[in-house]
């Protein structure tokens, strides 16, 4: 049976940063550019808040909506910015949620393909029958690695976590391509002995460029599908130059890509999860839509799936 995804609920600090009090803490900053090139607003920083604070705060709002997932067999929580070196945030949220003792409980790192990764993940479980009810867990706090005078990463990145209830169902996960290219992994890390993350944005702009299209392309190829038969496609919220970029060489039909980049800003793992419970909300997709999920990123690694809703 194929993973469902079965109810979508995020969390966002309150503190929001606006290009404006970015513009007045470093007036140098052509912050008119940045919105050309970024899509981005605003951006909600934690302050005090950790991933595992943010994911407590989804999960509450998740299981308000959805009693049943309080009952999940299974916890994968992706995060970059994990709590502690140990234990992983999967056993803290597992107390938090007060789950019983016969739970797959397991963190993984990666970041913005993460909740695809996820999905692939949560398929197996099914498939193996080691678990059939799901928290995936998709958490980042990415303002604690940036160097706040460093102004590409800066105005990019939000923070955020989401967590996803997968169930097994007669609809779901259609198929999965993951893919990683680890020779390309300086362009976007944190190098040994620091703190800081390192971004080489146009190389990262020029990996996506040349290896998502290809990707999307074979897996709807493989499925006998064409773009015009995805109702909505939800890629990694990274920036409007890569989203812009995505949707011309795809020749996806205006209307058919959501973003809500201008309100959040790129949330890393938390992103892909965080814009489909909006389309939802909006009205965009609903039960019996076909979207196409996407994420690309750290490793540089690079994700895609169908999901019927």
């Amino acid at each position: 049976m194929p993973a469902a995804i079965s109810g979508i609920a995020y969390a966002l600090p309150a503190k929001v940063v606006s290009n404006a009090d970015l513009a007045m803490e470093h007036p140098d900053w052509d912050m008119a550019r940045v919105e050309v090139r970024t899509g981005v607003l605003h951006r909600h920083i934690a302050d005090g808040e950790t991933a595992l604070d943010l994911a407590c705060r989804a999960a509450r709002e998740l299981i308000r909506d959805h009693p049943a997932a309080q009952e999940a067999d299974a916890i994968l929580f992706c995060t970059q910015t994990p709590d502690h070196v140990m234990p992983p945030n999967s056993a803290l949220l597992h107390e938090y949620l007060g789950l019983p003792d016969k739970v797959f409980a397991l963190d993984f790192t990666l970041a913005c393909s993460g909740f695809v990764y996820g999905l692939a993940q949560a398929q197996g479980l099914i498939a193996a029958r080691i678990a059939s009810s799901i928290l995936l867990v998709t958490a980042d706090t990415y303002s604690q690695l940036i160097d706040p005078h460093d102004r590409g990463p800066r105005v990019l990145f939000g923070d955020g976590a989401a967590v996803t209830w997968i169930t097994s169902g007669d609809r779901g996960l259609v198929d999965v391509a993951v893919a990683t290219s680890g020779r390309d992994h300086r362009a976007f890390m944190v190098p040994k002995g620091s703190k800081v993350l390192h971004m080489d944005g146009m190389q990262v702009l020029g990996f996506v460029q040349s290896h998502v299209p290809a990707q999307v392309s074979e897996l709807l190829a493989r499925n006998g599908l064409s773009v015009e038969q995805i109702d909505l496609f939800v890629f990694h919220q990274a920036s409007r130059l890569a989203l812009d970029s995505l949707r011309r060489t795809l020749r996806i039909p205006e209307g058919r890509m959501y973003s809500n980049l201008e309100r959040v800003g790129n949330t890393v793992s938390a992103s892909i999860p965080m814009a489909l419970r909006d389309a939802v909300d909006e009205g965009r997709v609903g039960p019996g839509s076909r979207v196409l999920l996407c994420g690309f990123g750290v490793g540089m690694s690079w994700a895609s799936a169908i999901v019927d809703l």
